[in-house]
């Protein structure tokens, strides 16, 4: 009677690891391509395409944010965007290598995500404090969601360990 009961959290278990698995690799996904477009930026006059941008999304230069945009775009230098590359590839080879840990249940990956995961928290936080709108909100709750997974999942399979590990009489 209690092996369905099992079978089926175990079942709901590995597919909700597997589907924050599916997020990292995502993350990962998305990083990549920031780190391509660097690449593709490089010995380019990115002022000027900083610029086209602003015309093609019918965007005037004369607002505040467009001029902090153009004011960004002209301080990019090759040496800033060869440190983004590495930087956005370093990043992207660890959302990869959780992914796929994650995904095959590895107690590795559920250290990772749980350790990064903390590691952002104290930004989301200053992220609200400075204004709760619904992306920070959402961002929040759901990292906060698989930070309490992972601890949950890390101290589920400690006890399970020390359960195989004591001597049955």
């Amino acid at each position: 009677m209690f092996l369905p009961k099992n079978i089926d959290r175990h079942r709901a278990q590995k597919s909700l690891l597997r589907a924050v698995g599916a997020l990292e690799f995502a993350k990962g996904i998305g990083v990549l391509l920031v780190g391509i477009l660097a690449i593709l930026l490089l010995h380019k006059d990115v002022w000027v395409i900083a610029e086209s941008i602003l015309a093609v999304l019918h965007i005037s230069t004369d607002r505040r944010s467009a001029q902090i945009f153009l004011d960004w775009a002209d301080d990019l230098t090759d040496a800033r965007l060869w440190l983004a590359v590495k930087l956005s590839f370093v990043y992207a080879g660890l959302r990869f290598a959780e992914g796929y840990g994650l995904w095959k249940g590895r107690t590795w990956a559920e250290w990772i995500a749980f350790l990064s995961g903390m590691l952002l928290v104290p930004f989301e936080i200053r992220e609200l404090l400075r204004g709760i709108t619904w992306l920070r909100a959402g961002v929040f709750v759901i990292n906060i969601g698989i930070v309490a997974y992972m601890g949950f999942l890390l101290r589920e399979g400690r006890r399970l360990r020390r359960l195989q590990s004591e001597p049955h009489w």
